[in-house]
């Protein structure tokens, strides 16, 4: 039998799904493949989980549309869901509102009937560390209030726990949400920090500092993230009335997923600077609206459930990205 992977043409989804090949197991993938970015990056993963021959099936559907997601699997076996597929961003979901409800919501309540009806084992999903909103406490615990979020895309992801807590009550479905804390490395997003810097050092063009630099996120590498992700789909949580991470009684659990060490975004970039071996030209502007000061997650819930411990610093995680950004642009 196979696991159910969505997104599997974007970032997070394309390394769960190589780490779960690596480890021998069968993967169907699904995935849209959209151009919120370059339809050829996501192509580009793709071509390399098609290595994997017969144990990776990709189905290219919109698992916001539930019909053809009913069609497409019709003749597919699985026995676990990692929903993954998104429409992430924090300011794109300012502009394109519209593009949050469908995937994120309407998608996300698709892939919760798809695990009812399929009588599937378990089900782990993406929630995001914006559920935090504009939260002074830190570091951000899974016991923490999240009823302010400051995006859509925040909104989105809260009305995802919730909708997960409504299945695991009255389904018994094993839910596990991960709010995930700014994840980088080889083959990530190109919207994102890491990538735009690196892009912009790289091509002698400045770089824009948003909040005069005053922010602070917890970097956490893909490879300690998907550690995470296979953790807890390989042991979802029981539905014996006992209270889990986040507070539900019922079958579902959500855990911050972080490096647990937040880091200035001056040290981010100095760290690019010196794997580039350039030094950037800086533009600092103000905080972008929906963006919020720092990050920091507490990860005391996932480390004694599952045993997470990140291991990868940005000093090793750095020099990763800008290595494989090099390789991908063919860049000597």
């Amino acid at each position: 039998m196979s696991i159910l992977v969505t997104g599997a043409a974007g970032f997070i989804g394309f390394h769960t799904c190589l780490r779960l090949l690596n480890d021998g197991k069968n993967v169907i993938g699904i995935d849209i493949i959209n151009d919120y970015y370059d339809p050829a990056l996501k192509q580009a993963r793709l071509n390399e989980l098609t290595k994997f021959g017969e144990q990776f099936t990709f189905l290219k559907v919109d698992f916001a549309d539930r019909h053809a997601l009913d069609a497409a699997l019709n003749n597919h076996k699985f026995t676990s869901i990692i929903h993954l597929g998104a429409q992430p961003g924090v300011r794109y979901s300012i502009e394109n509102p519209h593009a949050y409800i469908e995937s994120n919501i309407v998608g996300h309540l698709n892939m919760l009937e798809l695990a009812r009806h399929r009588k599937v084992t378990s089900m782990a999903y993406a929630s995001s560390s914006s559920v935090y909103g504009e939260n002074e406490k830190i570091p951000f615990s899974v016991d923490d209030r999240v009823d302010h979020p400051i995006s859509l895309y925040a909104a989105t992801k809260k009305a995802d726990e919730l909708m997960s807590e409504t299945y695991a009550h009255l389904y018994g479905i094993a839910l596990t949400g991960l709010r995930f804390f700014t994840v980088y490395g080889p083959w990530g997003r190109p919207e994102m920090a890491v990538w735009l810097f690196t892009d912009a050092i790289m091509n002698d063009r400045p770089i824009k500092i948003f909040n005069h630099g005053k922010m602070m996120r917890d970097f956490t590498y893909i490879d300690d993230i998907v550690s995470g992700i296979i953790a807890v789909a390989a042991n979802p949580p029981k539905n014996d009335g006992s209270i889990k991470a986040g507070g539900s009684k019922a079958c579902h659990a959500i855990y911050n997923i972080g490096n647990n060490k937040p880091e200035q975004l001056s040290t981010l970039i100095e760290t690019i600077e010196q794997a580039c071996g350039k030094t950037a030209e800086k533009i600092y502007m103000e905080m972008q609206a929906g963006d919020v000061p720092a990050t920091y997650a507490d990860i005391d819930a996932i480390q004694k459930d599952h045993g997470y411990a990140p291991t990868t610093s940005l000093d090793a995680g750095i020099p990763a990205f800008v290595n494989w950004y090099k390789s991908y642009k063919n860049i000597k």
